[in-house]
């Protein structure tokens, strides 16, 4: 064997153990806020209904137990070991089981997935698996029963929609539960002090979102650290020194002695129990800024240990204590520690409520992206961390909603209930998602998809129905919550559905287009037309409509199409694929964008600069068929004068900041076109879109015109201009109005 080679072996090993660990140290910080927090409130929670009356040891050992058994099934074995396999090309949530499922069986709905990504290399790199007699029945429904799929984009919806309830109700419980502390030193203190101190924190968390987390990152992982460290050997000193037998709960004989001596109370009181796995779905819905091993290493070396013994020590104290089963958590804080440990317990709560909140607004993003959610403003707030970003809109709505939910419900018990029930829900959509995945996607037999559905989807049942039976009880709140952004979400994508089917009807035929030329006497103007639309081939009908009205156009004219598709992103090298209409010398082509949920889109300089050098190679690489052209990017190199072909060779050389690349055209054929191109640069860029009024037919019910002409014309009106969303310089813009009967 080499000696050199093995050496560069064991450098770059070494290399992947340091990126590995530097990863999840970072993860702590980000990912684990919220379950890491969880022992605040989870024991009080529990035993804040009717568990009350079995306050015993084998009532508080039953409960360690059901902890103890919770964090060992769901986090570690579902999420672990299996869900964080489920990633689509590194990407995790809800969002990428969905897109996973669109992708390699089909089953999408949204309008995004009728864009062909067949083509996009980074995400057909494996290959296919043979088909299994239970993927191909369950393709076949899929197939011959659409509603279906409609059922499924649903389920998709209702378990982003609870996230954002997470959002919500997190921040409320985790900062209101750490500053209840206070009243432990301090009994006399009015809850509306607690509840005042819990807002002004909640504010000014929001207050600082716009800075975004990359700014006070650093920070993060060791408070997190700081924070379990604390409750780990709090938990070691309570077992040793108040009662050691605790650890013989962690034998499931008394998850079952449990039931047996609460009974029905027992099983009203899971709703308090499973807010100890808050925070579990972000293992997979972070994975994008991390890897699978980090989060592996991270979990099962430190998380996992320092919950169980922060839980058994809390245990081994009430059992001598039952008298503060209602402020358990810091009434088993020795003395000496008592602030030191309240500050860190405070700032953990601020770090998890951050970590929720990123989460919030990366899942909106997602919507908005492939067209399920209004259009709003995301700001990135890193130029190296893609998923740090920032929304103005939801944010405040967030804080506004979060400090709504402290004030009216002033209790974490009430609000624990509500909590539990958003949690449980998203989990239980995770599930269902995942049988698809295993069946469709990874292609197994189907009865390991059904063990994994019976393991973890019954226990996940059990708790949910305990959670359902406390509606009235605060449960309500994410209910009713997620109902109103499910229904938002839908009329939002039915209506852009149904703005795009009309374009897609009446678009224009180009030898319609060119014959209505001729009677109109139409003038070619220098410049470079951008015309925007939702029409991927042929002419829009608000093209076809300014004309009439006003017969002129640039000498250049570029249809461009945005699509989302999904796949979390699309190479730089694949995102514009042009093409020509009509003849060469009317000098029309089509341009696709493909963007994917998790891209960032280009400033309008940026967007000019690549469109224009796209369209220059495919001229230069003579596709004058029709073909349709991919651009690529190719390294900067050293020009020789013989290079220089002719003096009307058209040369755009843009330098990229973040990739060091450049892009360099010359003209040896197609001379002239490229000489037009670069004549209609210098003449300017327009903008041309649509400012459509869309509405229902006069032939309609009254549920479509209610949802079309009240709902959607309201969501249009009051979310972002597509001129702004895209970027487009208001200057250079011309809006053609149309009405739109759909």
């Amino acid at each position: 064997m080499d000696p050199e080679a093995g050496s560069v072996t064991r450098e770059s090993r070494l290399k992947f153990y340091k990126a590995t660990l530097c990863l999840a140290y970072q993860s702590f910080g980000v990912v684990y806020g919220d379950l890491s927090s969880s022992p605040l409130y989870v024991y009080k929670s529990t035993f804040s209904g009717s568990l009350r009356l079995h306050e015993e040891d084998d009532e508080i050992l039953g409960v360690l137990s059901l902890v103890f058994w919770t964090l060992t099934l769901i986090p570690l074995c579902k999420y672990i070991i299996f869900v964080l396999g489920a990633d689509d090309n590194g990407e995790g949530g809800t969002f990428a089981l969905y897109s996973l499922l669109c992708r390699r069986a089909k089953l999408g709905l949204l309008s995004a997935s009728d864009a062909s990504d067949d083509d996009i290399s980074a995400y057909n790199s494996g290959l296919p698996r043979k088909e299994t007699v239970a993927s191909s029945i369950l393709k076949e429904f899929f197939d011959k029963y659409h509603s279906s799929r409609i059922v499924l984009l649903l389920l998709v919806l209702l378990g982003t929609s609870m996230v954002i309830g997470d959002g919500i109700l997190t921040p409320s419980m985790s900062v209101l539960s750490a500053v209840n502390g206070i009243r432990i030193k301090a009994p006399s203190l009015h809850e509306n002090y607690t509840v005042f101190i819990a807002g002004v924190i909640l504010v000014g968390l929001f207050a600082l979102q716009h800075f975004g987390t990359r700014s006070v990152g650093f920070l993060f992982a060791p408070i997190l650290l700081a924070w379990l460290f604390c409750i780990s050997v709090i938990g070691v000193y309570n077992t040793i020194y108040w009662n050691p037998h605790v650890v013989s709960a962690l034998s499931p004989y008394y998850v079952y002695n449990f039931f047996k001596k609460a009974g029905k109370d027992g099983w009203s009181s899971l709703g308090g129990i499973v807010l100890c796995i808050t925070g579990a779905e972000a293992m997979f819905a972070d994975l994008g800024h991390f890897s699978q091993l980090s989060i592996r290493i991270a979990f099962t070396v430190i998380v996992y240990p320092c919950l169980v013994l922060a839980y058994m020590g809390e245990a081994a104290y009430l059992s001598k204590h039952k008298e503060d089963l209602q402020k358990s958590f810091y009434k088993a804080i020795p003395e000496v520690v008592f602030w030191p440990v309240f500050i860190i317990a405070t700032l953990a709560t601020m770090v998890g409520s951050q970590a929720i909140i990123s989460g919030t607004f990366s899942v909106i993003s997602q919507c908005r992206a492939l067209k399920c959610f209004p259009r709003v403003k995301v700001v990135h707030t890193s130029n190296h961390i893609h998923g740090q970003i920032y929304i103005p809109e939801v944010n405040w709505i967030l804080m506004v909603l979060c400090l709504a939910v402290l004030v009216g419900y002033r209790d974490t018990d009430t609000i624990g209930n509500a909590y539990g029930l958003a949690v449980i829900t998203v989990m239980l959509v995770t599930t269902c998602l995942m049988f698809l995945v295993i069946v469709m996607v990874w292609k197994r037999n189907i009865l390991g998809a059904l063990a994994f559905v019976i393991v973890f989807g019954s226990v996940e049942l059990f708790y949910f129905s305990a959670c359902l039976a406390k509606v009235h009880k605060g449960g309500w709140f994410p209910l009713v919550l997620s109902l109103i952004l499910l229904s938002t979400m839908c009329i939002w994508h039915y209506g852009t559905l149904k703005k795009q089917a009309y374009e897609l009807n009446n678009r224009v035929c180009l030898d319609m287009l060119l014959s209505m030329g001729t009677n109109l006497g139409i003038n070619r103007v220098p410049g470079i037309g951008l015309i925007y639309s939702n029409v991927a081939t042929g002419v829009p009908p608000m093209f076809a409509h300014f004309v009439t009205n006003f017969p002129a156009f640039h000498r250049i004219l570029v249809f461009v199409t945005v699509q989302s598709l999904t796949v979390p992103k699309v190479p730089a090298n694949q995102r514009f694929v042009i093409s020509r209409i009509g003849p060469t010398e009317f000098r029309l082509f089509q341009c696709v964008v493909r963007y994917g949920y998790k891209d960032q889109r280009n400033d309008t300089h940026d967007f000019e600069n690549h469109l224009i050098e796209t369209v220059a190679e495919f001229l230069r690489n003579g596709n004058n068929d029709g073909e349709a052209f991919r651009w690529e990017t190719t390294n900067q190199q050293q020009s020789s004068p013989s290079d220089d072909v002719t003096a009307s060779s058209f040369e755009n050389v843009v330098s990229s900041e973040s990739s060091k690349k450049t892009v360099r055209f010359r003209g040896v054929g197609c001379s002239k076109e490229l000489e037009d191109l670069r004549e209609a640069r210098e003449s300017g860029l327009a903008y041309m879109m649509g400012s459509t009024c869309v509405l229902a037919c006069d032939t309609s019910s009254y549920l479509k015109k209610f949802a079309i002409n009240i709902v959607y014309r309201f969501l249009r009106q009051n979310c972002r201009h597509p001129a702004i969303a895209l970027g487009v310089p208001h200057t250079s813009l011309i809006e053609v109005g149309m009405v739109y009967r759909v």
